[in-house]
């Protein structure tokens, strides 16, 4: 497995206060077959909440796939189907 996948969180004030603060903790529930290929960063404000169309906060990026109403579930399950693993 040599795919890095790149997580980026939106730390900007909507998400934050939707649950995105929840969505820091990311890193405790990371399988550790992946801990070497999976990078998590804070993001300013990725905008995506002034455009209806995009969904809801909070927001996550995972290698280019917009999660929306985002749960650390939601953020693993994206991981783990991108790793390719159950």
């Amino acid at each position: 497995m040599d795919t890095r996948i790149t997580v980026r969180i939106c730390t900007g004030t909507a998400c934050y206060v939707m649950g995105g603060a929840n969505l820091l903790t990311l890193e405790d529930y990371i399988p550790e077959q992946l801990h070497e290929i999976v990078s998590i960063e804070g993001s300013p404000c990725l905008e995506y909440c002034k455009s209806k169309e995009k969904g809801a906060p909070p927001f996550a990026i995972v290698n280019g796939v917009i999660i929306d109403s985002a749960t650390v579930g939601l953020v693993l399950d994206e991981i783990k189907k991108q790793a390719h693993i159950d």
